[in-house]
């Protein structure tokens, strides 16, 4: 089987990279950026510093900070009609998953027009938009190295997950420094999001000998790691390895794919807003305990490459230490249920139908180990909120 693989053109990894974006620009021989950022970012100088080092490098920007979480089909519109009122050459998502969505949902649409709905799966966008560089503030997502981006319908309360070649960075400046101001929680969410991204590329029916080196090294980078961040926000060696964790996890899924998780994960973001990370914790040890028999050797290796279980255990012991230890990891990391974030139970179960439907239709869930019929996924839903 051949296997079709992807990567940004440039990536620069460590210490101060996101200093280098002007000379990867020359590199790329583009000079007119469009920096997407957040609220948070814009107010705390660090964007305003970004487009000082463009400035002296002779390199004029313009800046786009109002991205929203789980980005909108508006707010990436109102992102647009900004772009589209200079002259710009490339797109830079500078932030978390959300800028980096933006940025990307940006970019095909300044090129290609139309609605955003029209790129949703089972589209696929090969043919190019403008340049997309992504500078990642999280170590999570790893969009700064994925072919995929999410953005929610309004009008429905979709996540629609756009896919395609267009949406796949050129460069990635992946600097682990800008995660150290980041707080516990904000930490812990997008840290099990990148666990996730690893643990589901390497069982994915879709994952090949090149996502799995990638999904491995992210797993035996995250695992040791996160509970370190969470208890020590400044631990740099902590941190650079969850950054590069995420990173790899990124290239795994982008050239595998994510499952079941991740299809239950989106109709619970939409609805009810709970952050991505956040949601993938609550589902991933019930989802894993549902589909590991379907693939007991590959889930067991996920446990001996994250250090809780060893070589010699068999593969049902250690199917049954990475269960208990995503549990655990929950416990640790303070990931509340449902109930306790603070969702109404009578909605949560009134919207378990419609849930399960859209995240059937995702695509991600026939991925799975395990391919679940919807009466499965409507059950593990009401098991999540029980749990």
């Amino acid at each position: 089987m051949i296997s079709a693989i992807a990567l940004p053109r440039l990536m620069r990894i460590g210490a101060g990279a996101c200093g280098l974006l002007p000379e990867v620009l020359g590199q790329l021989g583009l000079s007119r950026p469009f920096v997407v950022t957040d609220p948070y970012l814009a107010d705390s100088g660090r964007a305003g510093r970004l487009v000082e080092r463009l400035a002296a490098a002779g390199i004029q920007a313009g800046l786009f900070s109002q991205t929203v979480p789980d980005p909108t089909v508006a707010s990436v519109e109102a992102a647009l009609a900004a772009l589209k009122a200079g002259d710009h050459d490339c797109v830079v998502g500078f932030g978390g998953g959300s800028p980096m969505d933006t940025a990307k949902a940006v970019a095909v649409l300044a090129r290609h027009g139309g609605h955003m709905r029209d790129y949703k799966a089972p589209h696929s966008q090969e043919a190019p938009g403008l340049p997309i560089l992504a500078i990642p503030t999280t170590a999570g997502t790893g969009s700064e190295a994925t072919r995929f981006t999410i953005v929610t319908d309004e009008a429905t309360d979709e996540k629609m997950l756009c896919a395609g070649l267009a949406y796949l960075p050129v460069a990635a400046l992946v600097d682990y420094e800008l995660t150290l101001s980041k707080p516990a929680r904000l930490t812990a969410d997008t840290g099990i999001d990148a666990l996730t991204h690893a643990i589901e590329a390497y069982v994915s029916r879709k994952s090949n000998p090149f996502s799995d080196g990638f999904a491995l090294a992210a797993m035996r980078a995250i695992a040791p790691n996160l509970r370190r961040v969470w208890t020590d926000p400044g631990d740099r060696g902590a941190r650079e390895a969850m950054m590069f964790g995420a990173t790899q996890a990124g290239i795994a899924f982008s050239n595998s794919s994510v499952a079941l998780v991740h299809g239950m994960s989106r109709p619970i973001g939409a609805h009810f807003h709970v952050p991505h990370g956040l949601s993938n914790a609550m589902l991933l040890p019930a989802v894993t305990a549902f589909s590991a028999p379907g693939s007991p050797g590959r889930y067991a290796a996920c446990a001996r490459a994250m250090g809780v279980a060893r070589e010699t255990d068999d593969d049902a012991r250690a199917v049954s230490r990475l269960i208990a230890e995503l549990q655990n990891l929950n416990d640790d990391l303070q990931v509340p249920t449902p109930g306790d974030y603070g969702i109404d139970e009578a909605r949560w179960n009134g919207l378990i139908p419609t849930m399960a439907a859209q995240a059937l239709a995702s695509g991600s869930p026939g991925n799975n180990p395990v391919v679940p019929e919807i009466e499965a996924i409507a059950t593990l839903y009401r098991q999540v909120w029980a749990a």
